[in-house]
């Protein structure tokens, strides 16, 4: 399944929206995954190289390899090549999608006096 069907770019609404949040949530639920994420989320739209992430984490390259595929295939990360370099940025409407919902839906079913 390719990033862009599982973006969740609004509220979810049906049990596929829900699953597609799950799995971004489930995607940062993992130590690495998240730090690499927050390092992508601090850089903005300029994003980070590869090898700045690796760097920055100081972990091997292919355990980076390894986290960023997951975020890439949620929707999370995009990459771009640029010459020779791989730039990696976070995709930060998904993430306000995925964490707006919870936000949108706090105290929804609250009983109003009255």
């Amino acid at each position: 399944m390719s990033a862009r069907n599982l973006a969740v770019k609004a509220a979810p609404k049906t049990s596929a929206d829900l699953d597609r949040t799950a799995q971004c949530l489930e995607a940062l639920g993992q130590p690495v995954r998240l730090a690499v994420y927050r390092a992508l989320v601090r850089a903005g739209p300029e994003g980070r190289s590869v090898g700045e992430l690796q760097e920055m984490l100081d972990i091997p390259r292919s355990t980076l390899s390894f986290h960023l595929r997951r975020l890439i295939e949620v929707g999370l990360v995009g990459q771009e090549r640029q010459g020779t370099t791989l730039i990696c940025r976070a995709d930060c409407a998904v993430m306000d999608a995925t964490l707006g919902f919870l936000l949108r839906e706090c105290c929804a079913d609250r009983r109003r006096p009255g």
